[in-house]
C-alpha cells in the first residue's frame, strides 16, 4: 500500500512537492510502517497525543466564552489543517504533510491564548514562543518525555509557521498562509458573536477585494494562491490580496484583539504569574516528568513546560487549589 502511495506521488505531485520517499527522516530511526508513508505516520502520531486533546480547551480568542460555536485552539487547529490540505491539493503538493504540520502548529500554545504566551515570555529568563514550544512538546514532552520523533520536514514546518518563519517546504508554506487566513476570518465571525464587531464596520476595501462573508473571503485567498504559485518553486498571495488580508489583519488587531486580549489580560497575568512563581520555588510539587526536566533544562524551562501545557480549565483549577481559600480552612 505504501508503495502505491509513493507511485502515485511520483505520477501526480509537483516536482516542487516534498515527496514521501525523500523525507530526510527521523532524528531516532524506525522500522518504516508497511501501509503508511512517514508523513501519514507522523499525521497520526500528532492526531493521538495528549497535546492535541488538550487544545480543545485552550483559548483562541476569547476566554470562557458565553456560547457553544467559539473558535477553541482545536477547531482553529482543524481550520488550519482543512485549508492547507486545499492548497496542496490544488497545488498538487504532498497533502499528507502539509496536514501533519497544519495539525500540530499550536500545540505547544499556552492557556489563554496569545495573552499567556506574552506572560510566560516575559516571566522566564529562558523567552517563550509557542511554536518553539510547539517543536519541543512534539521533540520532548510527549509520550512521558521520549516524544514524538516526527520527520525533519514536519518539524521544520511546526517551527517555522509564524509569518515570519521560513520553512524548507512549500507544504509548510502553504500552512503559514493558512493559519493566517483561518485566523483572521474565523475570528471575524467570533467578534461578531461576541458583539464586539458589526460585519459593516470591516475595512470597505478589504472586503471589496476578498469578499462579504467568512466563506467567500477564505475561498478567495484559496484562489488566489493557487493562481499564484501553480506550477512554481513557492506558495505565496498576489499583492492585491495580501495586501487586503494584512488591512483585515490591522484593522482586528486595533478593534478586537487589544480589547478581548484586556479582558482577560489582568486575570492570566494574575494566575500565570503566581503559578510560575509558585512552581520556580517549589521544584518538588512539579509533576514527575517536569522535575526530571528541571534537573536536566532548570526549573524554568520546566515550569514554562508545566504551565504551558495546561488548558484554560486546567491552569484555573490549580490556582483556585494552591490559592483560593475554601470553605473551613483556616
Amino acid at each position: 500500500m505504501k508503495e502505491k502511495t509513493f507511485e502515485r506521488e511520483e505520477k501526480y505531485l509537483s516536482p516542487f512537492a516534498k515527496k514521501s520517499k525523500d523525507s530526510l527522516g527521523r532524528v531516532r530511526p524506525e522500522t518504516p510502517c508497511t501501509m503508511r508513508t512517514d508523513f501519514q505516520r507522523d499525521r497520526d502520531r500528532i492526531i493521538y497525543s495528549k497535546a492535541f486533546l488538550r487544545l480543545k480547551n485552550k483559548t483562541q480568542v476569547f476566554f470562557a466564552p458565553d456560547g457553544d460555536h467559539y473558535m477553541s485552539r482545536l477547531t482553529h487547529t482543524l481550520d488550519v489543517s482543512q485549508i492547507a490540505r486545499s492548497l496542496a491539493r490544488c497545488l498538487s503538493l504532498n497533502e499528507d504533510l502539509s496536514e501533519a504540520i497544519a495539525l500540530g502548529h499550536d500545540l505547544g500554545h499556552t492557556p489563554f491564548g496569545h495573552v499567556g504566551e506574552r506572560v510566560l515570555n516575559r516571566l522566564a529568563p529562558c523567552g517563550f514562543r509557542h511554536n518553539e514550544q510547539s517543536l519541543r512538546v512534539a521533540d520532548k514532552l510527549e509520550k512521558d518525555g521520549k516524544g514524538l520523533n516526527l520527520t525533519f520536514e514536519v518539524r521544520d514546518g511546526i517551527l517555522n509557521h509564524p509569518r515570519s518563519g521560513k520553512p524548507s517546504t512549500l507544504e509548510g508554506a502553504a500552512v503559514t498562509l493558512a493559519d493566517r487566513i483561518a485566523y483572521i476570518n474565523h475570528d471575524i465571525e467570533d467578534a461578531v458573536r461576541a458583539g464586539l464587531l458589526d460585519r459593516k464596520d470591516l475595512p470597505p476595501r478589504a472586503v471589496k477585494v476578498l469578499g462579504n462573508d467568512t466563506s467567500e473571503r477564505i475561498n478567495t485567498a484559496i484562489l488566489d494562491i493557487v493562481q499564484e504559485s501553480e506550477g512554481k518553486p513557492y506558495v505565496r498571495m498576489s499583492e492585491e490580496k495580501y495586501g487586503a488580508l494584512e488591512e483585515l489583519s490591522g484593522f482586528m488587531f486595533e478593534r478586537v484583539y487589544e480589547r478581548a486580549n484586556k479582558l482577560i489580560q489582568e486575570s492570566a497575568e494574575r494566575m500565570l504569574g503566581e503559578l510560575y512563581e509558585y512552581f520556580t520555588n517549589r521544584p518538588k510539587e512539579l509533576p514527575v516528568l517536569y522535575q526530571a526536566i528541571s534537573a536536566e533544562d532548570g526549573i524554568d524551562r520546566a515550569v514554562c513546560d508545566y504551565l504551558s501545557s495546561m488548558t484554560d480549565k486546567y491552569a484555573i483549577g490549580v490556582f483556585k487549589k494552591l490559592f483560593v481559600p475554601r470553605e473551613g480552612s483556616v
